[in-house]
């Protein structure tokens, strides 16, 4: 049997229970329409364009679109697809995760990763598996949290399912597209381990998440519970709590991410001789000032529009008296467009030599003086 076949051998046709659908619908991924796509009678994974394929038991331990940064760059230098990863591998990047952007403030440090994590085949018996043929775990010698969960999840391979692929503003989210024929390769990858500088660098990491480790009444144990087969799962006040709250922090996280990277952007224009802070919160703070930062900014290239068309009248050889031009204050609305509409056939080679590029429309309104 070619090695295709043997692949194509694992999948089957997608069975979906109800009560895995009412867990979804907790959880909210059914609330957008179609961010998710219920296979039909297909024996074999076929995701239409802006779909990626996926499992229930992957969605229910918080994977989710976009794919997270961090989980789209593990399986880039991993060499992997999305669906040769195990349920618990998912389980133990989302808590990995977590524990960064929610406890210890920052986005997710690669070389702890390696201090913590290990990549191995999962295997049973003589079969190599390709669906789920990846286990990330956390090494033996490093003092962790507790997660308990079983290391096989029994029929997850069962239930493969369509999840919208999600872009925002422009960030590249996207990953590998989905591909049966895939081989996993052990890369030198998998077998990285943390240098001594890289240690040096995590040490006030690794001393922070055992201080959360030994916090009282094991708060932070990293305990999840793994009891997903619930009687009734819409009758579950609990889970319905968590499920809100795990919405509500998933949206938080991406704000948070989208306002951090508006915030760099916008910086260097507002303050161009300053350094830009390290940490979201002192970033957000130096953008409420007293002043308004936005009229400050307009009337500085307000300014230096005026300098370089004064300039330009210059050169050309004009003879202007600019003391008149300066006190013409008493102009009426009314000619106000007539000198604007005047004034057009011109002023593309003066914002040209000002290097602007005007919009398709632009505005007659009086530019906003202080």
């Amino acid at each position: 049997m070619a090695t295709e076949d043997l692949k194509l051998s694992e999948w089957e046709r997608s069975k979906i229970s109800n009560q895995d659908t009412n867990l979804l619908k907790k959880l909210g991924f059914l609330k957008k329409k179609e961010a998710l796509r219920f296979p039909g009678e297909e024996s074999f994974p076929t995701p239409g364009i802006g779909f990626r394929v996926t499992f229930t038991d992957h969605l229910i331990r918080d994977l989710s679109a976009p794919i997270h940064e961090f989980l789209r760059r593990l399986l880039l230098v991993y060499g992997l697809q999305l669906h040769q990863l195990t349920p618990n591998s998912i389980l133990y990047i989302s808590i990995f995760i977590t524990l960064y952007e929610c406890f210890l403030g920052t986005h997710p440090n690669w070389a702890l990763r390696k201090r913590i994590f290990l990549v191995r085949r999962n295997s049973s018996h003589n079969t190599a598996y390709n669906v789920g043929g990846v286990v990330i775990c956390i090494r033996p010698d490093v003092e962790y949290f507790d997660v308990k969960f079983p290391d096989y999840v029994q029929g997850w391979r069962k239930k493969w399912i369509y999840i919208r692929e999600e872009d925002i503003d422009s960030q590249e989210y996207n990953i590998a597209p989905f591909n049966c024929s895939e081989k996993i390769l052990r890369r030198r990858s998998w077998d990285a381990e943390a240098t001594d500088e890289e240690k040096s660098a995590t040490e006030a990491l690794m001393k922070r998440i055992h201080e959360l480790q030994n916090t009282r009444g094991k708060e932070l144990s990293g305990k999840m519970s793994q009891d997903f087969e619930l009687q009734k799962p819409e009758d579950d006040r609990l889970l319905d709590a968590l499920s809100l709250l795990e919405i509500h922090g998933d949206l938080v996280r991406r704000s948070i991410f989208d306002a951090q990277a508006a915030f760099s952007r916008l910086f260097p224009y507002f303050f161009p001789k300053t350094k830009q802070p390290d940490t979201f919160a002192a970033l957000a703070k130096s953008f409420v000032p007293q002043e308004d930062l936005g009229l400050a900014l307009r009337q500085e290239n307000l300014k230096i529009g005026v300098e370089g068309t004064i300039a330009l009248v210059a050169e050309s050889q004009q003879s202007v008296d600019w003391a008149k031009v300066g006190a013409a204050t008493k102009l009426k609305q009314d000619k106000w467009p007539a000198l604007i509409r005047a004034a057009k056939p011109h002023s593309k080679k003066i914002l040209a030599f000002l290097g602007y590029k005007p919009a398709p429309s632009s505005s007659s309104a009086k530019p906003e003086v202080k």
